[in-house]
């Protein structure tokens, strides 16, 4: 489907106009302090080790559109680069379906281990170069957990019937109808509202989505089930690849990773510092559940899974030690 590109975010673009230099147009929707913070440490990267033959400029806080739009956008050759949810990949190749597979990692360190390991992803990343982009690294987006507005999710048994928003993705709708919830596949940028409206009961997200979109003014109520750990991915248009000397294109990627390195060492205390101030500031209460019987109840979900899935959920188990 052919998409018209907002008067806005075409104008945006001109008016960045290009330079002697490749100039990288990257745009992103809004995140959290520490990813951002990562991405503009790629593009102070890209341009160090090009010694300024390549400048990334950043188009922040999706003014040029969401997620899905500005990988569109790439697609087209309006935008180089962009960074979104793994979640939201599954719709572009059905491999990234692997990634909102619940409680997939065992912690952290496992999905440290996994999203390192090139045998892992390398293949993922590559997944979509025919549809025109590929990855080149990962950050962390933290463990997504329950949060919501009145009833607060102790049990597998308190989610029933629950309106809750998940991200546009075919895995994170269907483990939201195995715990017994109703899901709601919506953009980020009508969450808040929804919350407010009782359109939503709930959504499911990491602790920044209390303080960086203000949640926790509608949504007191935040459970600790961790139910996935879904990676942002770090994407580019493969013909924006294909036109940098290959000397840049090591650069470029060796740029991404450092960043990823970057992100790991901010993110543990601004996560902590956002639970502090989501309690504090909001007065949201936090709950720590038995995800024994959350585990359970997701579990035919890998019995429904691909081939090809199964074969990349085994080398991320094996990542970390399979259980």
């Amino acid at each position: 489907m052919t998409r018209t590109m907002p008067l806005t975010a075409l104008a945006l673009i001109l008016m960045a106009g290009t330079t002697q230099a490749e100039t990288l147009r990257f745009g992103y929707a809004q995140n959290a302090t520490p990813t951002v913070e990562a991405m503009q440490k790629f593009g102070e990267l890209v341009a160090e080790k090009t010694g300024g033959e390549v400048t990334v400029q950043f188009f922040p806080d999706g003014q040029l559109g969401g997620e899905r739009e500005m990988i569109e956008m790439m697609q087209g050759g309006a935008l180089d680069m962009t960074k979104v949810s793994a979640g939201l990949l599954e719709s572009f190749n059905p491999i990234y379906g692997v990634f909102p597979l619940p409680y997939l990692f065992n912690d952290q360190d496992h999905f440290y281990a996994a999203m390192d390991s090139a045998e892992v992803m390398g293949p993922v990343y590559d997944a979509t170069r025919d549809t025109g982009f590929v990855g080149l690294t990962y950050y962390n987006s933290g463990a997504r957990n329950f949060y919501t507005v009145d009833t607060p999710v102790q049990s597998v048994e308190d989610l029933k019937g629950l309106k809750i928003r998940v991200l546009q993705s075919p895995t994170a709708i269907r483990t939201i109808e195995l715990l017994g919830a109703t899901p709601v596949a919506m953009g980020q940028a009508e969450v808040y509202t929804s919350l407010q409206q009782g359109v939503l009961d709930g959504a499911e997200n990491n602790e920044f989505a209390l303080t960086v979109a203000r949640h926790a003014e509608v949504a007191k109520h935040y459970s600790y089930d961790g139910h996935t750990r879904i990676p942002d991915i770090l994407l580019i248009g493969t013909a924006t690849l294909d036109r940098l000397t290959p000397e840049q294109r090591t650069a470029v990627q060796e740029a991404a990773r450092e960043s990823t390195e970057h992100h790991k060492n901010l993110w543990d205390a601004a996560v902590e510092a956002e639970r502090k101030k989501a309690a504090e500031e909001f007065g949201v209460q936090f709950y720590e559940p038995d995800v024994a019987p959350f585990r359970k109840a997701v579990a035919p979900i890998y019995d429904e899974q691909t081939d090809e899935a199964k074969a990349l959920v085994q080398k991320i188990r094996d990542a970390g030690g399979a259980q």
